[in-house]
C-alpha cells in the first residue's frame, strides 16, 4: 500500500448527545474530560446544570461534584453507544484538591468515572498513573515542617482504560496484515505499557485569547500518540469527545488513523483545522525522532553485544522481535481541507 488516506471531523457540539456517530462506529476514544471540582471549570459545568453553580455558592461541593459527575456520564453513556464491541476506551483524569469553607478536601474523579464506567457496561483494566512534573519548589501543602497538619502533593493524573466487550478479533489476511503493519517497537512496548509514565511533560496550550484558554486544556501530544498505537491500527476511527485543542487530532493524523472530535467551543474547534492543516512538518519531525530512537537503542544494545534476529524491511534496520518486521511507520504526506467545513483529509506514504 504505497498511500494511505485518512479522514478527520470536528464537530462544534455538546458530546453528551453525539448523534452525528454511528452506533457501534468507533474503535478507540482517548480524551480529557474537564475535571470535577477544578475551579476553572465551574462555569463550564455550571453551564451545563445551573444547580451546581449555585451548590457551589452554598458551600455543598459534595452536591456539586455528584452533578458534574452526572453530566459527564451522560457522555460516558454515548462513548458507549459509538464504541464497537471490542472498543476501547481511554479517560485521562485528574483528582482535585479544594478548600471549601475552610476545610481541604480531595475530589476522587479518577474512582468516581471508574465506578461510572463499569455500572455502564465497560470492562475495566489496568490504568496508568501520569505522573506530571511539577515546577513548585515546594513540595508541601498545610503547615509546612510540623506535622500533622501538612498534605501530600497531588503530583500525579491517571489514564483510565476500559474496554466494551466482547474482546476485539482480526480475521482475514487484509486485518491481519493492518494489524502487523501497525505494531510498536520492543523497547516502546516495554515504556508505553508500563503503569507509571514519568517524563511525560504537560504543555501550554498555545492560545493568545485569554478567554478561549480559560475554558480548555491540553495534554502532551505524546499521551494521545502513545494511547493511539497503542490500542488501535491504522485506518481505525479514534473519537474524542472533549477536543479542546485538538492534541487527539493530530495524534491521530501522525498514527494513521481517521478522527472525530467534539468540542462546545467553536473558536478552539477553529483553531484545530488551523493547526492540523499546518502540521505537516512538525508532525513528520515527531515521527523521524520515533524511528531515531529506535535506531538509538539499536546502536546501544549492539556496542552491549545484544544481537538482533529479526529485519524490518519497510525501514531497513534490525528489530528485536518477529512482529515487528512489518511495522511501517508512513510520514505525513499532506493536509488538505475535506469536502465540508469541518472536516480534513490527510495522505500517509514511506
Amino acid at each position: 500500500m504505497d498511500e494511505f488516506k485518512t479522514v478527520h471531523s470536528i464537530f462544534s457540539d455538546d458530546a453528551r448527545n453525539m448523534q452525528a456517530i454511528h452506533a457501534s462506529s468507533v474503535d478507540l476514544v482517548v480524551t480529557s474530560p474537564p475535571y470535577p471540582m477544578i475551579g476553572m471549570w465551574d462555569e463550564l459545568f455550571t453551564q451545563l446544570n445551573p444547580q451546581i453553580g449555585r451548590y457551589i455558592m452554598d458551600n455543598s461541593p459534595d452536591l456539586a461534584y455528584d452533578l458534574m459527575h452526572q453530566e459527564l456520564g451522560m457522555v460516558w453513556n454515548e462513548v458507549y453507544r459509538v464504541l464497537k464491541p471490542g472498543g476501547i476506551a481511554c479517560i485521562n483524569i485528574g483528582d482535585a484538591t479544594r478548600t471549601v469553607g475552610g476545610e481541604y478536601r480531595l475530589y476522587p474523579s479518577h474512582s468516581t468515572v471508574s465506578a461510572s464506567m463499569r455500572d455502564i457496561g465497560f470492562y475495566e483494566s489496568p490504568s496508568i498513573i501520569w505522573r506530571k512534573q511539577s515546577n513548585s519548589p515546594n513540595k508541601f501543602l498545610g503547615s509546612g515542617t510540623m506535622p500533622p497538619g501538612a498534605y501530600v502533593t497531588l503530583e500525579h493524573e491517571y489514564i483510565l482504560i476500559f474496554r466494551k466487550p466482547p474482546r476485539r478479533q482480526f480475521s482475514g489476511t487484509g486485518e491481519k496484515k493492518i494489524r502487523s503493519e501497525s505494531s510498536y517497537f520492543w523497547e516502546e512496548r516495554n515504556q508505553w505499557f508500563s503503569d507509571l509514565w514519568e517524563n511525560v511533560k504537560g504543555v501550554r496550550q498555545g492560545l493568545s485569547d485569554t478567554e478561549t484558554r480559560k475554558r480548555s486544556a491540553a495534554f502532551p501530544f505524546e499521551v494521545p500518540y502513545r494511547l493511539i498505537n497503542m490500542f488501535s491500527v491504522a485506518g481505525d476511527t479514534v473519537l474524542d469527545p472533549f477536543l479542546g485543542t485538538g492534541t487527539t487530532t493530530l495524534a491521530a493524523i501522525a498514527s494513521m488513523r481517521n478522527s472525530i472530535g467534539y468540542e462546545k467551543e467553536p473558536e478552539l474547534c477553529n483553531r484545530v483545522i488551523e493547526k492540523a492543516l499546518k502540521g505537516t512538518e512538525s508532525l513528520n519531525e515527531y515521527l523521524e525522532k520515533r524511528i531515531q530512537r529506535h535506531l538509538d537503542y539499536v546502536k546501544n544494545a549492539e556496542v552491549k553485544g545484544s544481537a538482533f534476529s529479526y529485519f524490518n524491511e519497510h525501514h531497513g534496520f534490525p528489530v528485536k522481535t518477529r512482529s515487528e518486521r512489518d511495522l511501517c511507520i508512513r510520514k505525513v504526506k499532506s493536509i488538505h481541507p475535506g469536502s465540508s467545513g469541518n472536516a480534513i483529509t490527510a495522505f500517509h506514504s514511506l
